[in-house]
């Protein structure tokens, strides 16, 4: 899907508040600002302002991501909605795994079933690695194992719908799993890994203009 890291954030967010705070979502501009800026449970924590909020709405719009609601039923402003689920096909379980992996970055199955905990409801790690393998499996993966990295005893987890310049050379994909057996293939320097790097050196790229766009606007 290719999401630049402001997009990322901003759909990340709001299936987070959408999970989290249903009384309070759909979300106004300036929630939704404050949901992307927020300092906890964010990796990295950002800076965006209004104007480049207000952009990638628009862009994310435009691609059948998020619904503008506007004013009706006493609310006086526009508020926010995210349709990932529907455009994916998205149970809530994984849902909530891509919006922590959006959010946060590379993380355990530990960490995700912590991180998760007032989102979805897994029984235990299994139940989370399971979930992740289905998204793995597509025919487009939404997710990836990582390779275990020096010093890490346990192995990681990444999101593609944003590819990340420092992680996506190195992530390993998982094959169809089968029934109890979760096979991960070595990697490889196969043509969809070459897409992956493409897509995270075009996601930096976008990154840096988002940034240049950011600070003439300030």
């Amino acid at each position: 899907m290719d999401l630049t890291p402001p997009a990322a954030r901003i759909v990340g967010a709001l299936v987070e508040k959408q999970l989290t705070t249903p009384q309070q979502y759909p979300l106004t501009l300036n929630a939704l600002l404050a949901a992307c800026n927020q300092t906890s449970s964010r990796n990295p924590v950002t800076s965006y302002d209004e104007r480049l909020v207000d952009t990638t709405l628009a862009g994310l719009k435009s691609r059948g991501l998020v619904r503008f609601v506007h004013p009706s039923h006493g609310r006086s402003v526009t508020r926010y909605r995210q349709v990932l689920e529907e455009v994916l096909d998205l149970q809530t379980a994984e849902l909530a795994l891509v919006a922590v992996l959006l959010l946060r970055g590379p993380q355990t199955l530990a960490e995700l079933r912590t991180r998760t905990e007032r989102m979805a409801d897994f029984a235990d790690p299994r139940q989370v690695e399971e979930t992740l393998d289905g998204l793995a499996a597509r025919d487009e993966a939404l997710v990836a194992r990582l390779g275990r990295e020096p010093g890490r005893r346990e192995e990681r987890w990444v999101q593609l719908l944003a590819p990340d310049d420092s992680e996506a050379p190195s992530y390993e994909r998982p094959e169809r799993p089968s029934l109890g057996d979760h096979p991960t293939v070595p990697t490889a320097p196969s043509l969809s890994s070459q897409v992956a790097v493409l897509q995270a050196e075009v996601a930096a790229l976008r990154r840096d203009l988002d940034e240049l766009i950011a600070r003439l606007g300030s």
